[in-house]
């Protein structure tokens, strides 16, 4: 009989739960593009994630409790993930994978910007940006109601501008 985890070792245990791409990318987009449904996560993955891999990922997420499912209220036949604490506190995490793949590897100017301000923000920008998520995934604050300089909107404001920017070179 095999035992449910190879170690228990933190950073293997880590990888069993994070380790295929597509549960860190997915985990990205609920958490910085704000994507909460299926249709959502599925038609606007820029990596192009099959559906069958997409429905594989969220139950393997939602069973290691990084996220919970929930019935949209206006819409019976739909489902919302949210993300748990667990899932909130990768924030530095996810920032330090990004800052190393900006660094590191062939990363766009425009999705780029966002791991840059949050390599700059470090760990003030960090607690911003988890607040905002337990507002938003643990205490049901709409995302709309999002103030005009929250961490969020400052991220997405650098990436617009960037992109304005590129549109305006070409």
């Amino acid at each position: 009989m095999r035992p449910k985890n190879r170690s228990g070792c933190p950073i293997n245990l880590a990888v069993e739960v994070l380790g295929d791409r597509w549960s860190v990318v997915i985990l990205r987009d609920i958490m910085f593009g704000n994507k909460r449904h299926f249709r959502e996560l599925l038609a606007d993955s820029m990596e192009g994630i099959a559906s069958n891999i997409l429905h594989s990922r969220l139950k393997r997420l939602v069973e290691s409790g990084l996220l919970e499912r929930s019935s949209d209220p206006d819409h019976k036949q739909k489902t919302i993930y949210s993300l748990t604490e667990k899932a909130i506190q990768l924030v530095p995490v996810l920032s330090a994978l990004g800052a190393w793949g900006r660094r590191h590897l062939p990363a766009t100017e425009e999705l780029s910007v966002r791991a840059e301000l949050m390599e700059a923000g470090g760990p003030m920008l960090w607690d911003d940006m988890m607040n905002e998520l337990r507002q938003i995934h643990l205490s049901g604050l709409d995302p709309s109601e999002r103030g005009p300089d929250s961490a969020f909107a400052q991220l997405n404001d650098a990436y617009e501008k960037v992109v304005v920017t590129r549109a305006k070179a070409r």
